[in-house]
């Protein structure tokens, strides 16, 4: 399926608002979602940095108001 976006038009929170669009509906079905293999390796050094200290989790909700924040 060919799918034509105006990217060249839109503007960078349209697209952010597109990207979270699509987000939600893979989150939908995760089992569908393929992890590629390094990625097991990246969430293992992040969760031992959050153990060890040096490193905190922000919740998603907030990330994505300080992205849109910065955006303005």
């Amino acid at each position: 399926m060919e799918l034509a976006l105006p990217l060249d038009q839109m503007t960078t929170a349209e697209k952010l608002r597109a990207l979270e669009k699509i987000w939600e509906n893979l989150c939908r079905t995760p089992d569908d979602v393929p992890s590629p293999s390094w990625h097991a390796g990246v969430l293992q050094d992040r969760e031992k940095r959050v153990q060890e200290g040096s490193s905190q989790f922000v919740d998603w909700g907030e990330a994505r108001q300080k992205i849109r924040d910065s955006m303005k």
